[in-house]
């Protein structure tokens, strides 16, 4: 299964949790108003996050004549990617890292770390960008803030759930005679479950995307070998490397900022490195080239 075709499944799978809990406090309005609430909030993260992104970590444009190397790299790789080049930004971060943010090709940028650029050598910051490339093609923005909307809406009709709950139970459309105990106890954990499964569903497609951008931008630059040496290096640093990052942003990056251990690591928004790294090593022999990590 493609990791597109599995994107829109759990996107579905999104939509009909909030269809769900929707139903439960007020039928089709009930899940309307919270799809317009969440709707709202994402619109301005849609439409603005590039410059919301690069203004919170202190990025500056690179101008060309300071780094020639890097602008004919990234315009390379666009161009293989048949999309027009992003603007380049340094972010003053000692922590090796990257991202892309942006609607998609024409409205986006990239960023790069300070310690990215002296940690990776040529061909390993190639595969990086390529990976940043494929996420603006793939329109991973958009997907995010659809997910965040729909996730949005059901935390938000969650919490009108718990106070209708509260203050007398559900109004519904047809006449219905007192469920008793069974359809309270019900009630209580759609509106318990529905939000943290929604949760890990949001985290699931970030990391779905995150094995496309990987797959797609080993194919733009034609180098998956170096990418998996890339992901290897920074991954190291990233844990020794602390960095101030906002959670709410983590996603973006190349290798998640903010590295946990055990549940965190679940719930983390990208695939455990060793496994992309697999699989970026099984695209290199697919395609004739050896993978030494």
């Amino acid at each position: 299964m493609s990791w597109t075709i599995r994107t829109v499944l759990l996107l579905g799978v999104l939509t009909g949790l909030l269809m769900a809990l929707g139903g439960l406090i007020g039928g089709t309005a009930g899940m309307l108003v919270g799809l317009i609430f969440a709707g709202i909030m994402n619109f301005i993260s849609y439409w603005f996050s590039d410059k919301i992104v690069l203004s919170m970590y202190g990025a500056r444009e690179i101008p060309y004549e300071e780094a020639p190397w890097l602008h004919d790299m990234v315009a390379e790789l666009a161009q293989r990617a048949n999309m027009p080049k992003p603007p380049i930004y340094l972010v003053p971060m000692e922590q090796p890292n990257a991202f892309a943010t942006g609607r998609g090709p024409g409205h986006a940028a990239v960023g790069v770390t300070r310690g990215i650029l002296e940690l990776l050598d040529r061909e390993e910051l190639k595969g990086v960008l390529a990976h940043e490339l494929a996420h603006i093609k793939n329109r991973d923005v958009l997907v995010a803030s659809i997910a965040a909307t729909i996730a949005g809406a059901i935390g938000f009709l969650a919490n009108m759930a718990q106070w209708a709950l509260f203050f007398g139970g559900f109004n519904r459309d047809e006449e219905e005679e007192g469920g008793g105990i069974l359809e309270v106890v019900s009630a209580v954990l759609m509106i318990v479950l529905v939000p943290i499964i929604a949760t890990i569903i949001q985290l699931a497609i970030s990391r779905a995307r995150e094995y496309l951008a990987d797959e797609t931008g080993a194919k733009i630059c034609g180098c998956p070998e170096a990418l998996a040496r890339a992901l290897k290096k920074i991954h190291e640093y990233v844990t020794k490397i602390p960095a101030p990052v906002n959670p709410g942003t983590a996603h973006l990056f190349i290798e998640n900022p903010l590295k946990g251990e055990g549940l965190l690591e679940l719930l983390s928004t990208h695939p455990p490195t060793e496994k992309r790294i697999e699989r970026l090593c099984k695209l290199a022999r697919e395609m004739g080239k050896e993978c030494i990590i």
